[in-house]
C-alpha cells in the first residue's frame, strides 16, 4: 500500500462459520453426528452476535452456503432440512440488520477447492452468492476459501462477479508447518486428514493488503479486487488469530495486540467453533479430544474474547471487512 496511516490502524473481526462436521474431516474422524450439523449456526452464531453487541462491534461472518440450502450434497456430513435452512436464513439476516456483512465461504466448503476446475470453482461460489444475495438483498462483495487456498481460478471467478476483495492468504510458514506434522501423523496412523495443503507459494506472499496478481494471486498485481491477508505479526509472522488468542495466556494476547497495531490492518480471523461449548452443545469426546479450543470452557474463551473486543477498541479504527477493502481500494490506486 502507499503507507498513507489513519490516525489509528484499521482491525476487521471475521469469523468462519465452518460446521462441525468440517473439523471431522480435518481429524479424519469420519462423518459427523447429524445432530451436529446446525449447531454452529444454531448455538454459536447467537453467542458471537450478543458479544458483539455489547460492545457495539460489527464483524464479517463467512457462510457456507450448503447451511442456508435445505437437502444440498455436501462434503462433510448430511444436508440440513429445511426448517434449519429457515432458521439459519432468519439468523444471518438479523445480523445484517445489526449491521454485520455476510462474505462467500463457498457452498461445500471443499478444502480442495483451489485444486478444482474452473467450472466447479463458479459452482461452488455461484450457488453460495445467490443464497446469501436473498438474504443480504444486495450484492456479495467478499469471499474467503476453505483452507487458506487461493488458486487463479478462483480469482477470475471473484473478478467475474465484481466482488471487492478476497481474504484467503495466510502467509504463516509456522502454521504450515504444524498442519504438515499433523497431516502427515494421521496419515500414519491410517486416517488421513480431508484438509489439503496450500500452495507454499502463499507463504511469501504480502501480510498486508495488496491488489493481486489474477494468474498468481500470492504476488503484488493489478486485479482490482484486494486481497486482504489474514493476520500474522510482523517480522516472525506468527499467526495472529482469533483461535490462538482465545486459549494464549493475557500476556500474549496483550503482546500480540500490541505487535499487530505495527501492521495498518489487523486482519483478525475467528471460527464459529470458537464459542462452542462442548458439554452445552453435545460435542462428542472424540472430536473434543483433537480440537484443543473444544477443551476450554465457554465462559473462559468469551471472557477473553470481550477482552480482546475491548484491547482492540483502545488501539484501532474497527471495520468490517467490506470498509477495510473499499480503504485499501483507496490506498492502492
Amino acid at each position: 500500500m502507499s503507507g498513507r496511516r489513519a490516525a489509528r490502524p484499521r482491525c476487521s473481526i471475521s469469523i468462519d462459520l465452518d460446521p462441525i462436521a468440517c473439523y471431522y474431516r480435518i481429524h479424519g474422524l469420519g462423518d459427523a453426528p447429524a445432530e451436529l450439523s446446525t449447531t454452529v449456526m444454531r448455538r454459536c452464531v447467537p453467542r458471537f452476535a450478543e458479544v458483539f453487541a455489547s460492545r457495539g462491534v460489527r464483524a464479517t461472518f463467512f457462510v457456507v452456503g450448503a447451511d442456508l440450502d435445505p437437502g444440498a450434497a455436501v462434503t462433510h456430513g448430511p444436508p440440513i432440512d429445511a426448517d434449519a435452512a429457515r432458521a439459519a436464513r432468519a439468523q444471518l439476516g438479523d445480523l445484517v440488520k445489526a449491521g454485520h456483512e455476510l462474505g462467500n465461504h463457498s457452498h461445500t466448503h471443499p478444502y480442495e477447492l483451489a485444486r478444482l476446475d474452473a467450472g466447479k470453482v463458479t459452482d461452488e461460489v455461484g450457488r453460495c452468492d445467490a443464497l446469501l444475495r436473498q438474504i443480504v438483498g444486495r450484492p456479495v462483495t467478499g469471499f474467503r476459501a476453505p483452507g487458506y487456498d487461493l488458486s487463479p481460478a478462483m480469482i477470475a471467478e471473484l473478478l467475474r462477479r465484481g466482488y471487492s476483495y478476497d481474504s484467503s492468504i495466510f502467509p504463516a510458514p509456522g502454521y504450515y508447518a504444524l498442519k504438515a506434522g499433523v497431516m502427515a501423523a494421521l496419515a500414519a496412523a491410517g486416517r488421513p486428514s480431508g484438509a489439503v495443503m496450500t500452495n507454499p507459494r502463499a507463504l511469501t506472499a504480502p501480510a498486508d493488503p495488496y491488489r493481486p496478481s489474477p494468474r498468481a494471486p500470492w504476488r503484488r498485481g493489478q486485479a482490482s479486487l484486494v486481497e486482504l491477508p489474514i493476520a500474522v505479526t510482523p517480522w516472525l509472522r506468527i499467526p495472529a488469530i482469533g483461535t490462538n488468542l482465545l486459549l494464549a495466556p493475557r500476556a500474549l494476547r496483550t503482546r500480540a495486540i500490541a505487535a499487530m497495531a505495527r501492521r495498518p490492518f489487523f486482519n483478525l480471523e475467528l471460527h464459529g467453533i470458537d464459542l462452542a461449548d462442548a458439554d452445552a452443545d453435545g460435542i462428542p469426546g472424540l472430536l473434543v479430544a483433537r480440537q484443543p479450543d473444544l477443551r476450554a470452557s465457554l465462559a473462559k474463551k468469551r471472557a477473553a474474547l470481550e477482552e480482546i473486543l475491548d484491547a482492540l477498541a483502545e488501539r484501532f479504527e474497527i471495520v468490517t471487512l467490506a470498509e477495510a477493502a473499499a480503504w485499501a481500494q483507496r490506498e492502492a490506486a
